[in-house]
């Protein structure tokens, strides 16, 4: 089973930014326990979102060629709880872009409020300097998956009316 913290992509640049959406239910088990009688969604969980948004643009950029993984959080800050209800906008810009690496900065926002910012490193797995040998298949969603293509449904069926009115 693959936990999906994001329900869809509304905007993905290739190689520069992706914003995805996440609706925060009460449907939602972890959030019945996280704070009995109090749900909010738990920060990382957020952190989690949003590592999904940028390392799949992380991941797209380089053509899905690399396996990334999640190497560092460099800063999370939070300026509000996210409660039941919420429908999350997580805007995820690559900063640095190398062989081993990538950097992105995050900003999650609930309407014009902005709930917190974070910022996170992405290692190339393939292209580390330890020389450790890692297996083949690939770690992120792919072109390939039903699952990214349905993140990106919205997002790629714009594209093509645009293209249509050209």
């Amino acid at each position: 089973m693959r936990w999906i913290w994001i329900d869809k992509f509304i905007e993905f640049e290739s190689g520069r930014r992706a914003v995805a959406l996440k609706n925060v239910t009460l449907a939602e088990e972890h959030l019945h326990d996280h704070f009995p009688g109090y749900p909010i969604m738990p920060e990382s969980l957020c952190i989690e979102a949003m590592a999904q948004t940028a390392g799949i643009l992380v991941g797209e950029a380089a053509k899905f060629q690399e396996k990334v993984i999640l190497a560092k959080i460099k800063k999370a800050v939070f300026f509000d709880c996210i409660k039941p209800g919420d429908t999350l906008k997580l805007e995820a810009v690559i900063e640095s872009f190398a062989p081993e690496a990538a950097g992105t900065a995050g900003k999650v926002t609930c309407g014009e409020k902005l709930l917190a910012e974070i910022d996170l490193m992405f290692s190339h797995i393939d292209q580390n300097l330890a020389g450790k040998e890692f297996p083949e298949e690939n770690f992120v969603f792919n072109t390939g998956t039903s699952v990214f293509e349905s993140l990106l449904r919205d997002v790629l069926s714009r594209a093509g009316q645009k293209a249509e009115q050209t």
